[in-house]
């Protein structure tokens, strides 16, 4: 018989049995009291999303259904922006809670970080490792200047279209340089963006669109088509790859919503006023960047703070990208199917300038001259979007998982961050010779399809088995997220038996 005491283990956090560190606790800081203009420096995250989602779902995917199908099919659109709505809000949850991205979240389950890590890396790489967004915005670049659309027979326009996507890929890269803090750059540049486009689209759409198409686009947000004086919510022949790209970009879309925590993280949402945020390597300077997070410790005022944190979020959420979305997916939606005849096909390498083809005819030069000024300044702004997404949400996952890549060039997390932004535009480069950007564009979308299936399940998991059960979401949330899936998992499901 021994007469050693008996060792008493200490049970393992739930958040570190994959092999991270624990949360440190800590008392959650306070929010912001914003009163009148002082909200657009409190909102920040939902604008740069916003911004993504302009520039694919509604301007390029929804106009090429809609336009085929017509404007019944607006609902996916109501549907999926208000689901992503309620994902958003849940998804920033995670980060007011620990001040980590979700994407440490995931990686803080079984069965290890590094396996989630890798695994919502690829899933970043085949959705938007393309950069469909600079081949795009290219189309709309020669338009302007050649005055015509791009496909000459020789195949030179090609060559034209590519260069000039390349330079526009570089453009993002020097963006990306100087500023202070990256998250900051972008959120201005989503507001110039936001409301430029905006402003522009409804001008023209209250000035060329006939009363008849403006009840259309109101009445498709439910599925109705005034035409025939019936819903119709799958109208005949409908190309199912294609309304299953534009419902996974109706609103950001796949791991464009999950980097939204990434940017409230360096926004400073929550406990993440204790993490840190990743400078701009011009005019930035090192900035220590936790590489695990803090939990809130529950008492009154964690209670009271974490109440007003959460009316930030949907003021961020609500307040700006909901309507955001929803106007801008049918203000371009109404101009499309007023100067292109219905059941057109868009593709190709002017499929960004088809809509200023089109106008130039029925409303003069100068309208079309505007609207590919809007499509390439949105189409680019988007790769930019894009790009950096994937850079920061990539950067994160190796400072959170690697020892040795904290230690490097002596901690300075803007050496890892342009280090992958330097390997994904060499990548992107390539990239942009080997398919149609159109068709670049709508594989990526199926993939967020797919993404929109697994992480709003696993967040479900996250928020209600890692977090405390005072901040965890209420019922009506977590069977919001459980509909979401399914709804994209019906879609995703249409999508691979159309190609059979």
């Amino acid at each position: 018989m021994s007469l050693q005491p008996a060792i008493q283990k200490t049970p393992q956090a739930p958040e570190s049995r994959s092999g991270l560190p624990p949360w440190t606790p800590g008392d959650l800081p306070a929010p912001p009291r914003p009163r009148g203009l002082e909200w657009i420096g409190v909102v920040g995250p939902g604008i740069i999303v916003l911004g993504v989602s302009i520039g694919s779902g509604e301007f390029l995917l929804g106009p090429a259904v809609f336009v085929r199908h017509g404007l019944s099919v607006l609902w996916v659109t109501s549907v999926a922006v208000i689901l992503q709505t309620i994902f958003n809000t849940e998804l920033m949850r995670y980060t007011l809670a620990t001040g980590e991205p979700v994407f440490t979240g995931f990686m803080r389950t079984r069965p290890s970080s590094t396996g989630w890590a890798c695994i919502y890396a690829g899933l970043y790489f085949l959705q938007v490792g393309w950069p469909a967004w600079a081949g795009t915005a290219a189309g709309a670049v020669f338009f302007l200047f050649a005055g015509r659309l791009a496909g000459s027979a020789d195949g030179s326009d090609a060559a034209s279209v590519y260069w000039i996507g390349v330079g526009m890929f570089l453009v993002c890269v020097c963006v990306l340089l100087v500023g202070r803090r990256i998250e900051r750059t972008l959120e201005v540049l989503n507001w110039i963006l936001v409301l430029t486009v905006l402003t522009s689209f409804f001008v023209l759409a209250i000035l060329f669109v006939a009363p008849a198409t403006w009840l259309a686009g109101v009445a498709g947000l439910a599925g109705w088509d005034p035409a025939s004086g019936g819903f119709a919510f799958f109208p005949r022949g409908a190309d199912f790859f294609l309304l299953a790209a534009l419902v996974a970009y109706s609103g950001a879309g796949g791991c464009l919503n999950i980097t939204l925590s990434n940017w409230a993280r360096d926004k400073g949402y929550g406990m993440a006023a204790r993490a840190g945020y990743i400078p701009s390597a011009i005019g930035g300077h090192k900035v220590k960047l936790e590489h695990t997070g803090f939990i809130v410790t529950p008492s009154a005022q964690s209670a009271e703070h974490w109440k007003g944190w959460r009316r930030i979020v949907a003021a961020d959420q609500w307040g700006v990208f909901f309507p955001g979305a929803i106007l801008g997916m049918i203000l371009p939606a109404l101009l499309y199917v007023t100067f292109l005849p219905q059941g057109a096909v868009l593709s190709g390498l002017s499929v960004s300038a088809a809509l200023a083809e089109s106008a130039r005819a029925k409303a003069g030069a100068a309208a079309a001259f505007v609207i590919a000024l809007v499509g390439a300044w949105i189409l680019f702004k988007t790769q930019l979007d894009n790009l950096e997404a994937m850079v920061r949400s990539i950067t994160d996952m190796l400072w959170t998982g690697s020892r040795r890549v904290r230690a490097w060039r002596g901690g300075d997390v803007r050496a890892v961050y342009y280090t992958v932004l330097a390997v994904v535009v060499m990548w992107g480069v390539i990239a942009l010779r080997l398919a149609q950007p159109f068709v670049l564009l709508q594989l990526g979308a199926n993939v967020a399809g797919v993404i929109l299936i697994v992480a709003p399940l696993h967040l479900l998991y996250v928020n209600t088995r890692l977090l405390p059960r005072e901040v965890r979401p209420p019922m009506w949330r977590r069977a919001a997220l459980v509909t979401m899936a399914a709804f994209y998992g019906f879609f995703v499901a249409l999508s691979v038996s159309s190609l059979y």
